[in-house]
């Protein structure tokens, strides 16, 4: 039998080697989880950005003229008399709701095409409904919606509904109740052009609250060319709410265009929860009405800047400095700076080449400045930027003649910083 006899440091050291080789383990295994938990958070942040529940499709701006949430309360005879009288009575009021002359009920039961029954109870001698009215365009056209010679249509408006509740200013980030009211408004009766976007997908990313308080001309160009739309309304609804299940205070106010100009506010009150979404069906129409107006006096139309080049810019930031500038002081002039000359090269026969460019965007000016650095680097024949991250760094598309290299080469002449060549380019100042 052999007995193995270890020194006493031997001894006292080996249980020290084993319980760190056991802890160097446990804390490679514990950080390699935790490195595994942080990319798939990662990921999840990353794809809920535009996965999930959210985006409502509006409703289609047909040819037909449709009034819904008409509630009727009617007693008869018999059941089925009950129903053919509430039927009636709410073709009289939904032509009442779109503003329509006085006329007998079977002139506007004529111009009638379907009856959409949202809800209904019939009883034996009592009928019980909310129902949506669809009228003929053709025939009620003459005297509601766009047609009724009120005044002219106009262009196409992207529709960005801003809800302001609990502290907190959301679009489309959530499906909410502002949201679902403007899509379930039937806008074929009004002169607006609404572009109503779903929300969905990158929708969500795009129409944030924050882009509302945006002033550049060339940010909102460029979402605007995304919706085929010509200007903005923004309707901001705020509500707050007295305590949890109690009345519910709106302030509901129209905005237009890219400097958010006010048009009407107004305050209507929930006396509960269940309340809401028939005083949100209200303040759309009212909100619509503000446009409407608006519409009537001119006041509602496309604002040139967005579209109008340099000069139309100039002449916007003359006027503001005229009346920015204390009254009785001559201005000050400051000479412009000499621009930088820049050789004209002979490019008509080189080929035209795509090139992306990256450049840092710390703020909407930077983004101007950019496109306006490149586009007037002969031979580019078209620039757009493709991302925009105001804070980062953007892209844009360059169709120039020649390719990156003469492109780059015109920038560093005109005092950017330049790296890359070929088909990519990263410029700074």
């Amino acid at each position: 039998m052999a007995i193995t006899i270890f020194p006493k440091s031997l001894l006292a050291s080996r249980p020290k080697v084993a319980r760190k080789g056991a802890a160097s383990k446990a804390v490679l295994w514990w950080g390699g989880a935790a490195a595994l938990a942080v990319a798939g958070i990662t990921g999840v942040q990353l794809l809920a950005q535009i996965e999930g529940d959210r985006g409502i499709a509006p409703l289609a701006n047909s040819q037909d003229i449709q009034v819904n949430g008409i509630s009727v309360d009617v007693t008869a005879k018999t059941g089925a008399e009950a129903r053919i009288a509430g039927w009636k009575q709410a073709e009289k009021e939904a032509w009442k709701k779109l503003g329509g002359p006085d006329m007998p009920v079977e002139s506007i039961d004529a111009m009638v095409t379907s009856v959409v029954i949202g809800h209904e109870q019939i009883g034996p001698k009592r009928y019980i409904a909310t129902l949506g009215i669809i009228f003929d365009k053709a025939k009620a056209g003459q005297y509601v919606g766009a047609g009724a010679g009120t005044g002219p249509r106009s262009a196409p408006l992207l529709l960005i509904p801003v809800l302001d509740s609990g502290g907190v200013r959301q679009v489309f980030e959530v499906r909410g109740p502002w949201q679902r009211a403007w899509a379930e408004f039937q806008a074929a009766a009004s002169p607006v052009d609404y572009v109503r976007p779903t929300g969905s997908g990158g929708e969500s990313l795009i129409l944030t609250a924050g882009q509302t308080s945006r002033r550049s001309r060339l940010w909102w160009r460029t979402v605007l060319g995304q919706f085929d739309a010509s200007d903005v309304v923004v309707p901001v609804a705020r509500l707050e709410r007295q305590w949890p299940g109690g009345p519910i205070k709106g302030t509901f106010t129209a905005r237009y265009g890219p400097d958010s100009k006010v048009l009407g506010t107004f305050t209507m009150d929930a006396a509960s929860e269940q309340d809401l979404p028939r005083i949100l069906e209200q303040a759309v129409t009212r909100i619509d009405g503000l446009y409407r107006d608006a519409l009537a006096t001119g006041e509602l139309r496309p604002d040139p800047s967005i579209n109008a080049g340099g000069e139309a810019l100039d002449r916007a930031f003359a006027e503001l400095r005229e009346k920015l500038m204390p009254k009785g002081e001559a201005p000050v002039i400051v000479a412009p700076a000499a621009p930088p000359v820049i050789r004209t090269e002979d490019v008509s026969g080189a080929p035209v080449e795509v090139v992306t460019v990256q450049f840092a965007t710390p703020d909407a000016a930077a983004v101007d400045a950019a496109l306006a650095a490149v586009r007037g680097v002969p031979g580019v024949q078209g620039a757009a930027t493709v991302s925009l991250a105001i804070g980062g760094t953007s892209m844009m598309r360059v169709n120039v003649a020649g390719g990156g290299d003469r492109l780059g080469a015109a920038l560093r002449g005109q005092g950017w910083k330049v790296s890359g060549g070929g088909a990519s380019l990263r410029i700074s100042r």
